[in-house]
């Protein structure tokens, strides 16, 4: 079901996901593996998922805020916001983005920083108190943690999702 608003579009599918929301990015479990796996020999869907990587691919490249993804009596509703400038997001909206940002770098083995970030939000580099700010409450919220292997460097520090 679709469901269009004036700020936002609301897409809903009956039934619970077989993969946990918060590993829409990179994870992937057919609910028929036959039927799927039939239907990618007929050229009907692709090879592996990678559908939620392409939206939140896109809403990154239109500096939107990160899409949200419930779970709601037996559906699974993915709510795809409008235009929304950094400084009018919410919190839990900015948090959602920084851990989206981080989870789809790291599909695309690239590191998300506190520069990506910014870039991500299309803010400027006088910014960067702002994003660290942000990536501290999604650290708190522990949804992404720093990379060990970057070295205590806060200027070369890069992030990792919680699952990582």
């Amino acid at each position: 079901m679709l469901d269009r608003y004036e700020s936002r579009v609301e897409i809903s599918n009956p039934g619970a996901p077989i993969v946990p929301v918060e590993r829409f990015i990179d994870g992937y479990q057919s609910r028929n593996e036959r039927l799927a796996d039939l239907m990618r020999r007929m050229g009907i869907c692709e090879e592996k998922s990678s559908g939620i990587d392409k939206v939140v691919t896109t809403i990154e490249m239109y500096q939107l805020p990160a899409p949200a993804f419930t779970i709601s009596h037996q559906r699974t509703v993915v709510i795809i916001y409008g235009s929304k400038p950094f400084d009018e997001m919410l919190r839990d909206a900015r948090i959602r983005a920084c851990y989206q940002h981080a989870a789809l770098k790291y599909v695309m083995s690239k590191p998300m920083t506190n520069r990506s970030l910014r870039e991500r939000f299309g803010l400027p580099e006088t910014k960067s108190a702002s994003v660290s700010q942000v990536i501290a409450a999604t650290i708190d919220e522990k949804l992404i943690k720093p990379d060990e292997t970057a070295g205590d460097s806060r200027r070369m520090a890069r992030y990792l999702p919680f699952w990582a």
